[in-house]
């Protein structure tokens, strides 16, 4: 939790500022048991507030300071009860502005806590976001984040508030009468180890809570994004028996984790209510026998100051609840952020006079984490500038291993990767990606206007150079032909294409960006015959 706390330094005087504010909502409630023991005493039972053993110097000044005559009782208890709601409305207003400093400065830490681990995430290779998988990268980013920002937010705002109303409630107390603290040194070692219990039982599933919930979102994500396939396949029901099965696993943990903390509002309300029964019998007791020094005022008032106590320790124990459940998803964000990019960038910008463009020496390669026989060995190639290579093999024969290599996806287990003479590990990787035109064999499209999705290959191309790209990739055509052309909406995925216009689609974004190496991963697998030899054509005609 230390390592995230670098991100409260933007918001330090917001969080140093709401805790002191929070101060004055808190002497504001201590102060209304006070008050209302002086509205019952001298204006409900009529006691004599210049008596020296029930009189009281504070509510006689507080009287004369409002010109009210302490004789006149109705007087008297609209007097203390205009005093309580001035109390409430200044406490409601120090209540209000900490929540508002408390509300911004764990906003804000989220928000730079986000955009971070977000900026990490598309940093990290393909090899490591494989290993975290997309469910568990989701949940890390939305849920886990926010239990960080609810705990940020809980220190801010009760850190203060629990301990002055645990210090200053009990203070008020004994200032009542001695015999209270006796009450109250009873219930509190009771509260404390009863609601220690409930947590370190709770504490360990918070971690399963969120493992449970990264299955979900697979789930989830696996479904939406593959619809088509289940629905092709009829496996509606499969698949929902899939996911109510993780559903069941995590509602099962969740309901063990909220039963647990469930027992401390009925304990919290239980050792409440026979301290406040402990309390007015020990003070009724006295009144009865004649105690001078106890009056039905301060009984009403110990009540609240009991109640207040207690909730404070209460307060405590959802701190260190919050303080558990966020320790178990900082431990998460904290994985990501510290993970190093396997695909570290290098310093060169490349050779662009070199005749050679694409050559590998002696390359082999195996997929991270596997065993035995490598996917490619000792593969010797060179592609000079103008030239095209085409490679043909069998399924599974290494095809797409081997062009992951040139922008760097994966990085070869021997030998080298050169691009214009210079080795693929030693580029600036931005720099060497912008050389590259990549057209996969699965398209990825974006919920966006034709027209941007093409420019997702180069944010700067003018219209111009959009319409050419679109006409040599075969597109132009369909892409004219939609309600609003180049500024028509493209469903998420490209849902609203073909596989064939999604193909030409991605063929256009690559070209757009007039890159140095053109690489076309299987990219014509959903064209016709005469669509393909036009595109072929395209692309072997000269662009001016």
């Amino acid at each position: 939790m230390k390592k995230l706390f670098r991100y409260m330094k933007p918001y330090r005087l917001l969080a140093v500022i709401s805790p002191i504010i929070m101060a004055g909502e808190v002497i504001g409630d201590l102060c209304l048991p006070f008050l209302m023991s002086f509205l019952v005493n001298y204006g409900v039972m009529g006691e004599d507030i210049y008596d020296p053993e029930k009189g009281s110097a504070i509510a006689l000044s507080l009287l004369n300071f409002f010109g009210i005559d302490p004789a006149e009782k109705m007087k008297v208890i609209i007097g203390f009860g205009l005093m309580m709601l001035l109390v409430t409305l200044i406490g409601g207003f120090f209540g209000t502005m900490c929540a508002w400093t408390a509300a911004s400065a764990s906003q804000g830490f989220g928000n730079d806590l986000r955009r971070d681990a977000f900026g990490k995430v598309m940093s990290l290779s393909i090899e490591q976001t494989d290993k975290f998988t997309t469910g568990s990268l989701v949940t890390r980013m939305t849920n886990d984040i926010s239990m960080v920002v609810e705990f940020v937010e809980a220190i801010i705002r009760h850190f203060v508030r629990a301990p002055a109303f645990f210090i200053g409630g009990t203070i008020m107390l004994l200032e009542l009468n001695l015999s209270f603290g006796a009450v109250l040194l009873c219930a509190l070692p009771v509260l404390v180890v009863l609601l220690t219990a409930i947590i370190l039982k709770a504490v360990p599933l918070f971690s399963v809570v969120q493992e449970k919930l990264d299955r979900v979102n697979a789930v989830v994500q696996e479904n939406v994004g593959g619809a088509r396939v289940v629905k092709a396949y009829s496996r509606e029901e499969y698949e929902c028996e899939r996911f109510d099965k993780a559903n069941r696993e995590m509602r099962d943990t969740s309901l063990r984790v909220s039963l647990l903390i469930a027992f401390t509002s009925p304990v919290l309300t239980m050792i409440m209510a026979l301290a406040t029964a402990a309390v007015i019998f020990i003070g009724g007791r006295q009144v009865a026998i004649g105690n001078s020094g106890m009056t039905v005022g301060a009984i009403m008032a110990g009540t609240s100051y009991i109640s207040q106590v207690l909730s404070s320790v209460m307060m405590l124990t959802f701190i260190f609840q919050t303080v558990s459940r966020a320790g178990a998803s900082a431990k998460r964000i904290n994985e990501v952020l510290e993970s190093v990019p396997v695909i570290a960038d290098g310093a060169a910008e490349g050779n662009p006079d070199s005749e050679t463009v694409v050559e590998f020496r002696n390359v082999s390669f195996s997929y991270p984490g596997t065993v035995g026989r490598e996917v490619l060995k000792d593969i010797n190639l060179t592609v000079k500038r103008g030239e095209t290579l085409a490679v043909i093999g069998e399924t599974g024969s290494g095809k797409t291993s081997l062009i992951q290599m040139i922008p760097r996806f994966y990085d070869c287990t021997s030998g080298s990767v050169l691009v214009d003479g210079t080795d693929v590990r030693n580029y600036r990787l931005s720099s060497l990606r912008k050389k590259i035109g990549y057209v996969m064999q699965k398209t990825e499209l974006f919920s966006d206007t034709a027209g941007n999705n093409i420019k997702w290959g180069k944010p700067d191309a003018s219209d111009a150079e959009v319409k050419e790209a679109a006409d040599t990739a075969q597109a132009a055509e369909f892409v004219n032909s939609l309600p609003e052309g180049y500024d028509g909406f493209i469903a998420e995925k490209g849902a609203s294409l073909s596989g064939g216009q999604k193909q030409r689609m991605s063929i256009a974004r690559a070209l757009v960006r007039r890159p140095e190496i053109l690489i076309l991963d299987d990219s014509t697998s959903a064209l016709d015959l005469a669509t393909e030899a036009k595109l072929q054509k395209a692309l072997m005609t000269p662009r001016s």
